[in-house]
């Protein structure tokens, strides 16, 4: 400890400027309800890698988080019985958001947090997704449909360092969702489906089905490149084993 004479004044460095201070926590809309239900598709285990790094997620301080495991079904049966029965629930249905984490993606610690300001400074957004990537040496990036184009298209953007991209769909490996978009009856039922081709109604993965759905009615979605989630490739199915693109 170097030598020195101190005079007492603890106020702390965020009270030197409560202006700047108090502006910081209005963005971040940290002082209202925040409350999250979290929803998860899995098989029947996790590699352990991706647990991890779901036990080093920050929430907002002191609001509420549900987990919920969906097991068993296949991903867009999950999300929409998932959701189906949170909107039922007394508690749960009232929730501000809903967070989708699916079983092979790994985000940032502070992704939840970062997802949460961005929503709401940007409230036009019913939906941000974090940064990720297709598997394998040509994966791309989870913003799909160029948004200048006035015609509807899935075409893969590239990411913009730190900024947020609006796009016509997105992935669901890492997404904030407003929750009252599920509640709106003119987004037809079942919320996500997945079509192989062999129904007659083509082929879609149940992400963009939804958006194929959602975005004609006014609902809005965008990708945070400052929020980076890995895409682990455990069994290596897209190169080496133990990957994470």
């Amino acid at each position: 400890m170097k030598p020195e004479l101190i005079i007492q004044d603890f106020g702390g460095a965020h009270n030197k400027d409560i202006g700047k201070t108090s502006a910081r926590l209005i963005k971040g809309g940290s002082w209202k309800k925040q409350r999250i239900v979290v929803v998860i598709p899995s098989a029947d285990t996790i590699p352990a890698k991706v647990v991890l790094s779901w036990m080093n997620l920050a929430f907002p301080p002191n609001n509420g988080v549900c987990r919920i495991l969906a097991t068993g079904m296949e991903v867009g049966d999950a999300y929409s019985t998932a959701i189906e029965q949170i909107l039922a629930h007394p508690d749960l249905g009232k929730w501000e958001y809903l967070l989708t984490i699916e079983s092979d993606n790994c985000p940032q610690p502070d992704g939840v947090i970062k997802l949460v300001e961005r929503m709401e400074e940007y409230p036009e957004f019913s939906c941000i997704g974090g940064l990720y990537y297709t598997k394998g040496p040509g994966g791309v990036a989870q913003i799909w449909g160029d948004i200048k184009d006035p015609i509807m298209n899935y075409r893969p953007q590239p990411p913009v360092e730190g900024q947020l991209v609006e796009c016509y769909g997105t992935g669901m490996g890492f997404n904030l969702w407003n929750m009252k978009m599920f509640k709106d009856p003119k987004i037809s039922k079942p919320l996500f489906q997945t079509f192989n081709g062999k129904d007659g109604k083509g082929i879609g993965t149940q992400d963009l089905t939804f958006w194929s759905k959602a975005r004609p009615h006014g609902y809005r979605c965008a990708i945070d490149c400052s929020v980076r989630v890995g895409h682990y490739d455990f069994a290596g199915t897209f190169g080496e084993p133990d990957t994470m693109w």
